[in-house]
């Protein structure tokens, strides 16, 4: 009796080799995407911590830090702990976010005449950023003491800012503070 033998055909061994290589290529390639993925992943999540944690970045809304900070501006905040008097500062008030400039620390006096001079400690501040001086929206008397652990905060727009001047927000804590401006992002100066 006589079988049947089928016709098997075996490749080559270059087709073997071409085949080997491609796969091993295949492989290669996984691997790096694979890689590049994780690696950005960590990159956006290091971004993402550091951002929120130490320099948080936001977007200027209004006019009250005109001609220092314009609607629209970015910024980049610093977290830290202290204020000096001339800092530009970020805090929580009622579920906003609020940027305003320290006038006085814990303990200092502030006092601010009828044509919006404002003195701390008996000493006037000088005010380049300030472009027109003015009491503004006021029902504070005058001289006034900071409470402990709270700061005196102004816009630069004196004429429609809000601010310490006004019992509505009145100094601001320290843990209202969400960190000090750092830098202008944009637009670029």
């Amino acid at each position: 009796m006589a079988r049947n033998k089928k016709n098997v055909h075996l490749p080559s061994e270059e087709a073997v080799a071409a085949e080997r290589r491609r796969l091993q290529y295949q492989k290669r390639y996984r691997r790096t995407l694979r890689t590049t993925i994780y690696a950005l992943i960590v990159v956006a999540a290091a971004a993402v911590l550091i951002a929120t944690m130490f320099l948080p970045v936001l977007q200027v809304s209004g006019s009250s830090m005109e001609p220092t900070l314009s609607d629209g501006d970015i910024v980049v905040l610093f977290k830290r702990g202290e204020f000096e008097t001339g800092d530009l500062v970020a805090f929580y008030y009622q579920n906003k976010l609020l940027l305003k400039r320290v006038i006085a620390g814990p303990g200092d006096v502030v006092d601010i005449d009828s044509e919006g001079n404002v003195s701390v400690n008996g000493e006037l501040l000088d005010e380049p950023y300030v472009t027109v001086k003015t009491l503004g929206e006021s029902d504070r008397n005058y001289p006034y003491q900071v409470p402990e652990d709270r700061y005196f905060v102004m816009g630069d727009n004196r004429a429609t800012s809000i601010d310490s001047r006004s019992s509505a927000i009145g100094c601001i804590e320290t843990d209202q503070i969400v960190g000090k401006v750092m830098l202008k992002i944009w637009p670029p100066s």
